[in-house]
């Protein structure tokens, strides 16, 4: 069967600055909260850092042809914000916004869009050790950011990311503390949570003040259908917290001004957390929403859990990642769920990808069929929202490159291209040269 895709759909891949750039000290990059973090000893898996990553910093002109091979129109990546201010006011760095400069020009000469995020986790570490995003500051620094970064490119630049997956940055990094930068302080947490969306409010009315031509201005969200693993009303009730944790927490500001009040307990632990006029600078009209999808959430009660008292199970039986369980539908479902409950006005899927031990075999080449059969699922479900009336407007792979995948460190592989990270050579998987032709013929067989 046929499932061709909208004339001008965009076919992409996504990547983040820390984990391919490596350069972590050149140039005048100053450091970030995951320089220190997994340099820290014990944080990540067998001390891995970013130091090197998949050396995009200098194989960038490679990584674009790369990219033609692939036929992509499209890519999306992140700007460091230590590279362009390195400690996160003051002083602009010209040679970090020179590579982004370079970055740009080439990939336009491809005939690549460039889809650019200005957060993707890569805190100046200047900014931590005066708070981090627990404090409110933060924010106004990452308009200031988004302003330099917009005068400079938005000349070329039409589509921009403010943040990437701001719930990871505020839960991982505040209040589980498995990601940088290793905090465990619930309360910090939820304030994190505000100012990063206040940061996205400022960045948005700041790239619309410096654009040079006209843009488009969204975010990117990790959202999860979020299902209970019982006809039980505790399990009832536990799923509807946790997605009120996870989707609604980001959603409902966003386009409702407000936060939900299952969630309102958390946010009043702060006095003066939410300052008159903050949720009309976050819930400003957006041009589009990105949606990061990898599966699937199912919930049970669970009373030892702090603050929602839930937690996830893995249902028995079905088919799993490294990372999680591989239910293709649930992007469906979340597609079709934002569109009715929030109207965006238009959507991407801005990541979506799986983790497979990949190697190449003894002729070379490397045969990743369960990532052709992850993304030919979900990519189905594409069609299948876009046949629902949902206004999908792209779809990019989580990633080009294997890279350093944050804690876990290099042992997970997402990319379509694998990544030699002793000589740094690459080499096309057959996931790449699968997704070749579904950008050639815009859509599957």
């Amino acid at each position: 069967m046929n499932h061709p895709f909208p004339i001008g759909f965009r076919w992409g891949t996504a990547t983040a600055a820390y984990q391919i750039e490596g350069a972590w000290n050149e140039d005048g990059r100053g450091l970030s909260i995951w320089d220190t973090f997994s340099h820290t000893p014990g944080k990540t898996y067998h001390g891995a850092t970013g130091d090197v990553a998949a050396d995009h910093y200098h194989r960038w002109q490679e990584d674009v042809a790369l990219m033609a091979e692939l036929g992509l129109n499209a890519y999306r990546f992140s700007i460091a914000w230590p590279r362009i201010i390195p400690t996160g006011t003051g002083p602009v760095n010209p040679a970090g916004l020179d590579f982004y400069d370079r970055l740009v020009d080439a990939l336009l000469e491809k005939g690549i869009e460039p889809f650019i995020t200005l957060y993707h986790w890569d805190l100046p570490q200047a900014l931590e050790e005066r708070g981090g995003w627990p404090v409110r500051e933060t924010a106004f620094a990452f308009g200031e950011y988004a302003r330099i970064v917009a005068e400079r490119l938005s000349d070329r630049v039409t589509h921009w990311i403010t943040l990437n997956e701001p719930w990871v940055a505020a839960m991982g990094g505040y209040f589980a503390g498995e990601h940088a930068p290793g905090r465990r302080e619930p309360a910090a947490a939820f304030a994190a949570v505000h100012h990063l969306l206040l940061a996205h409010g400022e960045a948005v009315a700041a790239i619309r003040a410096a654009a040079r031509r006209s843009v488009q201005v969204g975010i990117t969200l990790n959202l999860s259908d979020v299902q209970p693993a019982s006809a039980n009303e505790l399990d009832q009730a536990a799923a509807f917290r946790f997605d009120a944790a996870l989707n609604q927490l980001f959603l409902d500001p966003l386009y409702r001004g407000a936060y939900p009040e299952a969630m309102l307990p958390q946010l009043s632990t702060r006095a003066g957390l939410i300052q008159p006029g903050d949720l009309e600078r976050i819930a400003a009209p957006l041009d589009f929403l990105g949606v990061n999808y990898y599966s699937r959430d199912v919930i049970r009660h669970d009373p030892e859990f702090p603050v929602i008292q839930a937690s996830a199970v893995q249902p028995v039986g079905n088919e799993y990642s490294q990372m999680w369980e591989i239910y293709p539908e649930g992007l469906y479902h979340m597609l079709t769920r934002v569109w009715r409950d929030y109207r965006p006005a238009v959507l991407y899927v801005t990541e979506n990808g799986i983790p497979v031990a990949d190697a190449p075999d003894a002729d070379g080449r490397v045969r990743d069929e369960r990532r052709i059969r992850y993304l030919r699922d979900h990519v189905a479900q594409c069609h299948r929202a876009l046949e629902a009336g949902v206004p999908l407007r792209g779809y990019f792979v989580w990633s080009l490159l294997d890279n350093f995948e944050w804690a876990y460190g290099y042992q997970m592989r997402f990319g379509l291209i694998y990544v030699d990270y002793e000589t740094q050579a690459r080499i096309m998987k057959d996931s790449g040269r699968w997704y070749a032709e579904v950008v050639r013929q815009n859509g599957l067989e």
